[in-house]
């Protein structure tokens, strides 16, 4: 075999949780290290770790990343009470998503995998539907309460100078629940740039939507700083190119967005974005057909699989049974990557491994080697293989590519 790509800058590397864990060493032992002297800053954040260090390794992960420019992180856990009791955890941690998307900002972009022998849900779709996901706040960066007794629930703002703004909430006769949400406006800026210069780089119609007849002052400043940026900033821009922003409700965008043949940027808020490229990419073929990338306002990048743990099959896995996960959204992460190291490092060499290493994966797919999860979609011949067989068929396709 020919010498080893050489990488002269590391990337950052966050490991993760469960039969996505187990991949991303395969991952790396058969379509990775063979090929490439492989630089990486490890940090792992596997539940276990994340107890163990009081989630500081989530923390340290996200500052790598500033500081090396690029990072690529597996699927991990985040906990729910049933996740509590089964990994014995002090406490309930938050999304490490959600804490690396608070330390560097930005937008994440997630893009659908298109196999061309593998037919849409959604028979309209003819051409992928980019997400645009806002990184910053809403509930992923909220304060709970639960309630147990009768009483006034205020949301209580203090100024420097001790003046306080009130707005009753609820008179609480009862148990329940509440939440306190924020945003800034500077992050919905940020956000508002990102998608309109990606809409101009590409050349496709944005959208944008959220519910500002009901928030009618959360929602609507997000409605409102993204037509203002358009219509001061990017309006003609946006004509000379011959493409369309659009504002709609997020209940009309979902009825609409079946009617398209693809093609566009929808741009959501963090959950709605959340939910969102979870139903396009299922419907494009399987959850594990989405590329994702977060890339913040001083140029940093975050490539990561837009799906799960992939937690059934990992139990499969501990009874050991035989399991058939899908790779390429772990292995578009690792390839994302390493593109762009390259590309800030000047390196050719890892550029082209990268566009391999994605043709080979798509190739199998499209030769109808394929795993369980798009068993029913794909068109032609198919051969049904496990999780070890399909990394292989990849590798054997790559072999002759390098």
């Amino acid at each position: 075999m020919a010498e080893k790509i050489k990488m002269t800058v590391p990337l950052v590397e966050m490991d993760g949780d469960e039969m996505t864990r187990i991949i991303w060493k395969m991952i790396k032992d058969i379509l990775l290290t063979p090929y490439i002297d492989l630089k990486t800053e490890y940090y792992d954040l596997g539940l276990a770790n994340r107890e163990k260090t009081k989630d500081q390794v989530t923390v340290d992960a996200a500052n790598a990343n500033k500081k090396y420019g690029v990072s690529v992180k597996c699927a991990t856990i985040t906990p729910n009470a049933q996740r509590v009791k089964e990994y014995n955890l002090t406490e309930m941690w938050k999304s490490p998503n959600g804490t690396i998307r608070a330390i560097l900002d930005g937008t994440v972009f997630r893009l659908p995998i298109i196999v061309n022998n593998v037919e849409p849900f959604v028979r309209t779709w003819k051409k992928p539907i980019t997400i645009a996901r806002h990184a910053y706040g809403d509930i992923y960066k909220a304060a709970e309460m639960k309630v147990e007794e009768k009483g006034k629930c205020e949301l209580v703002f203090t100024t420097e100078n001790g003046e306080e703004k009130r707005e009753l909430i609820h008179n609480f006769s009862a148990p329940g629940i509440v939440m306190g949400m924020h945003n800034l406006n500077k992050s919905i800026e940020s956000f508002a740039r990102s998608c309109f210069s990606y809409a101009l780089d590409v050349k496709q119609d944005l959208w944008f939507s959220c519910k500002d007849t009901i928030s009618k002052k959360y929602d609507h400043t997000f409605k409102d700083i993204f037509q203002d940026m358009y219509d001061n900033e990017y309006k003609a821009k946006f004509e000379e190119a011959g493409i369309r922003y659009v504002y709609t409700l997020i209940d009309a965008a979902v009825a609409n967005i079946i009617k398209i043949d693809g093609g566009i940027i929808w741009a959501c808020k963090n959950y709605d974005g959340d939910v969102m490229s979870d139903m396009v990419a299922a419907a494009f073929g399987s959850i594990a057909m989405m590329s994702s990338v977060l890339v913040s306002p001083d140029g940093n990048y975050e490539y990561e699989a837009a799906h799960g743990t992939v937690q059934d099959q990992y139990y499969m896995h501990l009874e050991g049974k035989e399991t058939s996960v899908n790779p390429i959204a772990t292995i578009y992460a690792w390839t994302g990557a390493l593109r762009k190291r390259g590309e800030l490092d000047g390196n050719d060499e890892l550029m082209k491994f990268a566009d391999k290493l994605e043709r080979a994966t798509l190739d199998t797919f499209e030769d109808g080697v394929i795993t369980g999860d798009l068993a029913r979609l794909a068109q032609g011949k198919i051969r049904i293989v496990n999780t070890t067989e399909i990394l292989d068929e990849i590798n054997s396709r790559l072999v002759k590519m390098m």
